[in-house]
């Protein structure tokens, strides 16, 4: 997962949240965020396949939440942009004659899993609510 995906994913469910019942367009988003409106339609699309977001087509369409702030978690929406695990994947290919390299992969995995264990299990209190109450 990029770091970036995930701040532009909660940016856009906060501008949602904080818009209530308001359809929000791509141009607008896209202007908050500070970045180009076809990577948030790219993130809207996930966010909606993701069952976060609802969205109408045409010239009075936009987005919205597509549930209560209250019941949208921060582990979802990482899990909406997760690639991989949060410190990424073991990348070498170390000599299996050599006894750290032949275990080491096996052994960072495990410290991945961990890591992405705390982080899933603290975002999980966390809701969407709680993020956008810190806003004006």
């Amino acid at each position: 997962m990029s770091n970036k995906r995930f701040a532009t994913s909660i940016h856009i469910l906060a501008l949602l949240a904080k818009s209530e019942d308001e359809l929000l367009c791509s141009d607008y988003i896209a202007g908050s965020i500070n970045i180009n409106p076809v990577t948030v339609r790219k993130e809207l699309s996930n966010l909606q396949r993701n069952g976060l977001i609802t969205s109408k087509e045409g010239k009075n369409g936009g987005a919205s939440l597509a549930k209560s702030p209250d019941t949208i978690l921060l582990s979802d929406v990482y899990m909406s942009v997760r690639s991989n695990a949060i410190l990424g994947n073991a990348p070498n290919d170390p000599n299996p004659k050599c006894p750290v390299g032949r275990q080491i992969n096996r052994e960072l995995e495990k410290i991945f899993l961990i890591a992405e264990d705390a982080l899933l299990s603290r975002l999980k209190t966390i809701t969407l609510a709680d993020f956008v109450s810190n806003f004006d």
